[in-house]
């Protein structure tokens, strides 16, 4: 609902969202402007390519995530998508969060807590409880955010949205807990 609303109706790339990105960025508007789907998403995580904001790049991408959409299905790529999405500074994947964040496997994860993960990977620093420029409030938001993007798009009800923004997700979190500390 949050990252790419049309996952499921693309071969790879949103042209719409590229446009978008393309014409904010060469008004100046904004130099980060997104515009990239799941699936580009995931070549960027996997290729290190993070930190490189070249139009070169861009197409390499785009072209990667054409051929990744030829070769496997939607819950293939979104199942690679989400093992391998930052959710903290030192946590990838949902799985890890929900051991890290909540200390169940992710099968059990809530309504609140799914919300609260699909915040994070915008910003993990700044939306990871965990994070070195944590910031409470806008990780509240967003994850309102989130939960009202789910109701507006018919993937929850009105009902579910409101009985999940009650849960103070925050207060579930469980302390980090050094994980080397046996190590000799």
């Amino acid at each position: 609902a949050v990252e790419d609303k049309e996952f499921y109706n693309h071969g790879g790339f949103d042209v719409k969202g590229i446009t978008r990105a393309g014409v904010n960025n060469a008004l100046g508007r904004s130099s980060t402007q997104g515009g990239s789907t799941i699936t580009q998403q995931l070549v960027k995580l996997t290729q290190n390519w993070s930190k490189d904001r070249t139009y070169t790049r861009k197409v390499k991408e785009l072209i990667l995530a054409v051929e990744l959409e030829r070769t496997y299905s939607k819950k293939e790529i979104l199942a690679g998508y989400l093992n391998t999405a930052p959710y903290g500074d030192i946590t990838y994947g949902v799985e890890s969060s929900m051991q890290d964040y909540f200390n169940k496997p992710a099968k059990d994860m809530t309504l609140d807590e799914a919300a609260f993960l699909a915040a994070i990977p915008k910003s993990p620093t700044l939306y990871s409880p965990y994070g070195a420029r944590y910031d409470k409030q806008s990780l509240l938001d967003r994850q309102d955010y989130v939960l009202d993007l789910m109701a507006e798009q018919g993937k929850i009800t009105t009902a579910q949205r409101d009985e999940a923004k009650k849960v103070d997700t925050i207060a579930k979190i469980k302390p980090r807990k050094a994980k080397y500390t046996s190590i000799q």
